[in-house]
């Protein structure tokens, strides 16, 4: 006899984070009869009438757990074949995939209480976990999240936590990484030949009095290996730096817990501090320096700000109570190469910089770096998308519903891909620069391993425009459809999907800040003001295009962009009382080529702009050993006269084809102005501000816009995003928070470009004019 039954089905972030256990007890405490089960769509609940449904879907929204996320929640009838007596768990079921992979999580409360108790098993126990954090992400191989199918299926069970995991009312149940120390991994300490020095708390114990001591400790962690030495210790730190070809770029710390930051923070962001680092993602947080911090000055040489981040695994956490002061937490790598994964790895890559080496023998399945934001009082941005974040699958706006699978590949830096299908975008974790191969590689199969774990394979690459970019050549394959999208339209279009900007929302003013990037006709671009909607790009002024002397040199040597931009506006620049800067160096034989044409591309680029004015200021060296590092100097230094008053301007030039700025009257007008050099840097970042505002303001009368999006890696500058939405009052500011303003947000700008061509009526795939096209 068929008994009548409700079948609800459940997606989203709803595996690996203890939700049918809390379905379990949610069904015991209703009386409910019937089951749950995963399978690869997400969660599936079938329950025996009657059922009062408004009450259990009110319930299951208020009371999901801490890491679970409910997208939809459907309801049907099912027929029981034969009724069910109580309420059960059952295996889980294959089929189309179509649910969250759940980001790694910080170790919870709860863990940590049971690693401190020394009654308890997992007392001081490196690998502890349960379905509220753990390694999730980086472990898994395939779909659904079960044990089988992560790189914990090589450690089998022992008899303790085998009850755990199968008893829906402990929080272990069926948490896939759960281990004790007689099952599960093991950490040890070695040198680089690979001889064990000690195994478990002894490896730690070992690991600190390397640190204590000066030494430089290599530690395999959840998604890659950290480099970890003392940060009050200045030659450690400096030590550090030598080994690995760092000289100055910003070092992240580890504070050994929360009651750390009120000596190494801003007094004043400590609220807003405590939040995002003790969330599950636990990312690195940039935030303003105590003066009277603890950590040496060799941390982060010339920077008002420092990256603070807390113990996220328990290995981290038991090697901070061990060394009980904060530590430097860089990324493992050789200079360049590529994050090793692998404890051979480690140690060959590592060799000449490590004294020690902390290892397990768990695999990371999946490189994830850490994740950094800003926090400041005017909100928080994502400066990199990646642990703790990754990946979350962002929901696209209204009428955005992909008629097919895609695949994004972002920019050539600061790289990560995206994976579209309906209207859920799948950003990856940060990789870097795919100029080397090593990176390049790992991005790779890390595309592959997304399209075999969201059982999705994209009918339509989608790339930057540049014909010479990574990503272009990577989408020439023959059984696959290319498609280009123009780099500024890709990091306005990202802006625009953040702030859920719908598909037939319009056009707005966009303003596209940052280096370079591949625009109309061929044209290199940086400093552009655009009009733009997901469809469209139309270029509507901006900075003038200005040589690249030595083209990739001037990225690298500030002094090349001045020459430059003095030789195209300040004819008598050679009389300047700021001329050593430039006459110091080998100038004429360059001044010559930028002349003639000659290795000497032009371009409208914001951030040589930023980079000629920080030579002219002599606050960054002679050649960067950092991207970006000659502007944070420079925005270092405005923001000690923040607020200055001055007289200079950078207006808009009208040349009868297109508004311009007019950087002749600026450099006139900032060289003419004798002030200290912080006043001189906050005035150029403010003049930038005003005009760049102006001209934004402008098109927007023109073109009856209310709102202007801002992008590109220009926009991580702190001033310019205080002061840009302050000078566009009162139009509506879109500013990117939650991606990246920079490249590591270009994958999702570009799949939603490609996304609004193909629901176009009129698109397809052989029409150009739907192809931002080289």
């Amino acid at each position: 006899m068929s008994v009548s039954g409700i079948r609800i089905r459940i997606c989203g972030k709803v595996q690996g984070v203890g939700f049918r256990p809390f379905i379990w007890q949610l069904a015991h405490q209703l009386q409910l009869r019937g089951e749950v089960s995963n399978d690869s769509a997400g969660v599936e609940i079938r329950l025996l009438k009657p059922v009062s449904l408004d009450a259990l879907t009110e319930q299951l929204r208020r009371d999901c757990p801490p890491l679970a996320h409910i997208d939809s929640l459907s309801v049907d009838y099912f027929v029981w074949q034969t009724a069910p007596q109580n309420f059960t768990i059952t295996d889980s079921r294959h089929s189309r995939m179509n649910t969250q992979v759940v980001p790694d999580a910080a170790t919870c409360p709860a863990c940590l209480q049971d690693m401190a108790r020394p009654t308890d098993r997992r007392f001081n126990y490196a690998f502890t976990n349960c379905t509220h954090c753990g390694p999730r992400f980086t472990l898994i191989r395939a779909m659904p999240y079960d044990r089988a199918l992560t790189s914990m299926a090589q450690f089998r069970l022992c008899p303790a936590c085998e009850r755990e995991y199968y008893n829906p009312a402990d929080r272990r149940f069926h948490a896939q990484p759960i281990a004790c120390p007689h099952c599960g991994p093991c950490v040890s300490a070695t040198l680089h030949h690979g001889d064990v020095l000690a195994q478990d708390e002894a490896a730690v114990a070992q690991a600190a009095m390397a640190i204590q001591a000066g030494k430089i400790v290599a530690i395999k962690g959840l998604g890659g290996f950290h480099l970890a030495c003392d940060a009050t210790q200045q030659a450690a730190v400096l030590r550090l730096r030598q080994r690995k070809q760092r000289p100055t770029k910003p070092l992240a710390v580890m504070l050994p817990d929360i009651s750390w930051l009120a000596q190494c923070s801003d007094i004043h962001a400590q609220g807003r501090l405590r939040e995002r680092l003790q969330s599950p993602a636990a990312p690195i947080v940039l935030t303003a320096k105590n003066p009277r911090s603890p950590l040496c000055a060799a941390v982060a040489p010339e920077m008002d700000e420092i990256g603070l981040m807390l113990p996220f695994t328990p290995l981290h956490h038991l090697l901070m109570q061990s060394c009980q002061t904060p530590l430097v937490m860089t990324s493992g790598n050789a200079n360049g190469c590529a994050p090793a994964l692998t404890n051979e790895t480690g140690r060959d890559q590592l060799k000449d910089i490590a004294d020690l080496w902390l290892l397990h023998n768990r695999d990371i399945v999946q490189r994830a770096d850490d994740s950094l934001l800003r926090v400041t009082e005017h909100g928080s941005e994502m400066l990199r998308r990646s642990r703790g974040y990754v990946p979350d699958a962002l929901t696209l706006p209204a009428g955005f519903d992909s008629p097919y699978p895609l695949l994004a590949l972002g920019g050539e830096r600061k790289n990560t891909f995206c994976l579209l299908r309906g209207n859920q975008a799948i950003l990856s974790p940060h990789f870097g620069s795919l100029t080397r191969s090593d990176i390049a590689s790992q991005q790779q199969q890390a595309i592959a391993h997304f399209q075999q774990l969201y059982d999705c394979t994209p009918e339509i690459t989608v790339c930057d425009a540049h014909p010479d970019a990574v990503s272009y050549c990577q989408a020439q394959r023959p059984t696959i459809n290319r498609m280009a999208v123009f780099h500024h339209h890709a990091h306005l279009a990202a802006c625009l999907a953040e702030h859920s900007w719908p598909l037939d929302g319009g056009r707005v003013v966009g303003l596209a800040l940052d280096g370079l990037g591949y625009g109309e006709d061929g044209a290199l671009w940086g400093g552009e003001c655009l009009l733009v909607d997901y469809l469209h790009c139309e270029h509507a002024g901006g900075l003038p295009a200005v040589a690249l002397p030595g083209g990739d040199c001037a990225a690298r040597q500030p002094w090349r962009n001045l020459l430059a931009h003095w030789q195209a506006f300040v004819p008598d620049w050679q009389k300047r009382s700021e001329a050593d800067t430039v006459l110091s160096h080998p100038w004429l034989p360059l001044s010559k080529a930028i002349s003639a044409g000659i290795n000497a591309l032009r371009a409208s680029s914001c951030g040589r702009l930023f980079d000629a004015v920080a030579a002219a200021l002599h606050c960054a060296p002679a050649s960067l050993s950092w991207e970006g590092e000659a502007a944070c100097r420079l925005e270092t230094l405005a923001r000690s006269a923040q607020g200055a008053l001055h007289p200079v301007t950078l207006p808009l030039l009208h040349t009868g084809k297109q508004i311009l700025l007019d950087l002749a009257t600026f450099w006139r007008q900032w060289l003419n102005w004798q002030a200290a050099p912080a006043e001189r840097a906050f005035a150029f970042h403010d003049a930038l501000a005003q005009g760049f505002a102006g001209l934004a303001r402008h098109q927007a009368r023109i073109h009856g816009v209310t709102t202007v999006a801002l992008g590109g890696g220009v926009l991580h500058n702190r001033l310019l995003r205080q002061l840009l939405p302050h000078y566009l009052a009162p139009f509506q500011v879109l500013m990117p928070q939650q991606v990246p303003a920079g490249d590591g947000g270009l994958a999702l700008g570009q799949a939603v470009i490609a996304c609004a061509r193909l629901q176009h009526p009129g698109f397809s795939l052989t029409h150009k004019d739907y192809h931002d096209k080289p």
